[in-house]
């Protein structure tokens, strides 16, 4: 059995293993270790000391196939303080997703510092949650869920941590293992449940902004979903680690009943 999501071929090229297995397509690729997999090659990117990576910005273009891909880095916006970088995965001459990232120089802030997300309870005080039991794929159900009481549909506090590395052989940073899972967010505190007669309400891209690097190895997700009335969604987290909030997330959803294109 592997125990990582992706295996390294060498050169940019990857491939997949079965633990990537998305909800909506049992041959696609779920967009959350996808994401992590990104943050990997951006961290990579002609690193540069003293500065991070302060947002990620994913455009999910098409279906993620399971498989061998490769990915592109580049540095769009060079620059002493600030740059711009993309990486694109590209899978059968198609890119799949495309993701840029905004790194920044680091400084002494702390005489000015101040967080106004209100941290959530941390995942000692969460209960065992199977309320992910009604996804499908390989991802969701190597996961551990843990819940805040007071979960309910569109609105809730969830916990979780992945037993799984990113790539094989190769230990995970912790902003890798936490981004990595931020797209389950979608799923949490879901307005209507997946599968059957229900709907389908997919994200086409995943925003993450980081205020703090984030450490550890559990992610809190305190999520928001709204609908709108014209099959427009929305998924708003504010994250956490086991230190408190570092950042937030945002999913646009494209909202329909399942069968429909």
């Amino acid at each position: 059995m592997a125990e990582s999501y992706y295996r390294s071929l060498g050169e940019g090229t990857f491939e997949s293993t079965h633990h990537t297995q998305g909800a909506w397509n049992e041959d696609e690729q779920h967009m959350a270790p996808v994401a992590g997999l990104l943050v990997h090659c951006l961290e990579e990117a002609d690193p540069r000391p003293g500065m991070r990576l302060a947002r990620v910005s994913f455009e999910i273009l098409g279906v993620i196939p399971q498989g061998v891909f490769d990915v592109t880095t580049k540095v769009i916006r060079p620059g002493r303080t600030i740059e711009l970088l993309e990486a694109e995965l590209t899978a059968g001459g198609r890119t799949a997703v495309r993701a840029t990232a905004w790194r920044l120089a680091l400084g002494d802030t702390t005489e000015v510092a101040a967080v106004e997300d209100e941290p959530m309870p941390g995942p000692g005080q969460a209960e065992g949650f199977k309320g992910m039991t009604a996804w499908p794929g390989d991802f969701i159900n190597g996961l551990e869920f843990r819940a805040v009481p007071g979960l309910r549909p569109g609105r809730g506090q969830v916990w979780v941590r992945s037993p799984l590395e990113m790539l094989d052989g190769v230990q995970t940073p912790s902003t890798v293992r936490l981004l990595g899972l931020v797209d389950a967010a979608n799923g949490v505190a879901a307005r209507v449940p997946p599968g059957g007669d229900s709907w389908m309400f997919p994200n086409v891209d995943l925003q993450i902004h980081l205020y703090r690097r984030p450490a550890g190895q559990w992610l809190g997700l305190d999520t928001r979903v709204s609908f709108g009335t014209d099959g427009i969604g929305l998924t708003s987290s504010v994250l956490h680690d086991e230190s408190g909030p570092f950042g937030r997330s945002e999913q646009i959803l494209t909202v329909r009943p399942l069968g429909r294109n």
